[in-house]
């Protein structure tokens, strides 16, 4: 092995290794959302505890993985696509650890609303269709990223529309209910914390599926309106 082929050999086992612990955060980050939902339909605010705990550990890597990427970029001073995809990771970490974040505030919302004794009934099922909608956008962010795969990314970011428009109507529904019934305020705000966090991790999901296409294609897809052509 001539020694170009040896640093490509390492570079290759860098990123190896970098895309191996992106992927555990993005699990992670998963699991934090799915049991911030479950227990916001199932009142077990024990599971708190447990995700901001989990939080802990997301900073921790999203820290070790940009160490790892400014490290990659010094020793190897990779060019073209090969940088591109060492910038992609460093920016998706950072939408991962923002994802965790407000995973965090929807189980501090729920401990919130059930220590108080409110009754999440009557506002339960349009928040916990949108996180569902939520949760399957970051689980696709994640292939999307993990195949390199543009399609499956152009979907995710089509899908962040929908979901904005389901919180503008949970919105509504909420506001029309403290009109009706001041007594509802409380739990309203507090349901109005949860879904705008679970909102803001459909933006992170978008995020995180645009620095795919980024990385595949070098088009930088923010802020421009024909994300998906």
């Amino acid at each position: 092995m001539n020694e170009s082929q040896h640093v490509s050999s390492q570079f290759d086992e860098d990123m190896a290794r970098l895309r191996v612990r992106v992927s555990r955060m993005g699990g992670l980050v998963e699991t934090q959302i799915s049991a911030a939902m479950n227990a916001y339909s199932s009142g077990e605010v024990a599971v708190v505890k447990g995700i901001v705990e989990t939080d802990h550990e997301i900073n921790e890597l999203e820290k070790a993985i940009d160490d790892d990427c400014a490290h990659v970029i010094a020793r190897r001073q990779p060019t073209a696509s090969d940088l591109r995809l060492v910038l992609g990771i460093s920016k998706i970490v950072t939408d991962l650890e923002r994802m965790g974040d407000e995973a965090k505030k929807i189980a501090k919302g729920v401990r919130r609303i059930h220590e108080n004794g409110q009754d999440l009934a009557q506002f339960g099922a349009g928040v916990r269709h949108m996180a569902e909608a939520v949760l399957g956008m970051a689980r696709r962010s994640l292939d999307a990223f993990a195949r390199l795969d543009t399609g499956q990314a152009a979907g995710v970011i089509d899908a962040d529309h929908e979901v904005d428009v389901e919180f503008k109507s949970i919105i509504r529904q909420l506001i029309t209910h403290m009109m009706e019934d001041p007594r509802t305020i409380t739990t309203a705000i507090d349901i109005i914390t949860i879904a705008r966090a679970i909102e803001r991790i459909g933006d992170h999901a978008k995020n995180v599926s645009e620095q795919v296409v980024y990385v595949v294609e070098g088009r930088d897809i923010r802020h421009t309106k024909e994300k998906t052509a």
